[in-house]
């Protein structure tokens, strides 16, 4: 299994901040991370029915969140804030035109741990779920967990936990997307207003002047 950063400074984003926080509210108990991308290319996926969905670029953010007690961390990534792809026919109306998730990744994790400079890092456990506000839901990585416990990298509970949990993932998230997408903005304009009155970076990759 891997360590994962929840900065995604593997991911090779040059200039950005990033926020950590806990927080503890009637709709969530855990930590919230959220990343405000400044640079770097428009990437996308295709996908069935959502059809070319955006994962990086300028002006988008990802909004992370680890529920306590949880054996998997949520990842919404929204458009810059105010828009959507105009090509994704199907997208619905959302509960705040601010802002408008373009896809969640939710991965299954063994447990987490901080680094010396204070980054919440998880034990990813290969499976992940994934699901998008037109109603899409796919499952991923099913071949890299059964590799995983046909080798040994993880045993016979490990390899259950994985398949019960992302059950858990889609009932709890995918039975209702547009309700998880309001959930997620309750908490995402939480984030924003503790930054708005002082929340302080945990990590900044500024731009240099040369």
């Amino acid at each position: 299994m891997k360590r994962k950063r929840l900065n995604r400074d593997a991911w090779g984003f040059m200039y950005y901040p990033y926020y950590q926080m806990r927080i503890d509210t009637d709709d969530f108990h855990g930590i919230a991370c959220l990343i405000k991308l400044t640079d770097g290319e428009n990437n996308y996926w295709e996908t069935p029915k959502a059809g070319r969905v955006q994962v990086t670029g300028a002006g988008m953010s990802w909004l992370e969140l680890i529920p306590d007690n949880a054996g998997h961390i949520i990842t919404a990534k929204y458009y810059p804030e105010g828009t959507h792809d105009s090509e994704r026919k199907n997208y619905p109306v959302t509960s705040d035109e601010k802002y408008q998730p373009s896809v969640w990744y939710v991965d299954v994790i063994e447990n987490t741990e901080y680094d010396d400079d204070g980054v919440l890092v998880y034990i990813d456990k290969y499976l992940d779920i994934i699901f998008f506000p037109e109603g899409e839901i796919s499952v991923s990585d099913m071949d890299e967990l059964e590799e995983a416990y046909a080798t040994g990298d993880i045993n016979k509970e490990q390899y259950e936990a994985a398949l019960a949990e992302g059950e858990l993932i889609q009932k709890k998230y995918c039975s209702d997307i547009m309700k998880t997408e309001a959930w997620c903005t309750r908490i995402r304009r939480l984030v924003e207003e503790r930054i708005e009155n002082g929340e302080p970076e945990l990590i900044s990759r500024e731009k240099k002047a040369f």
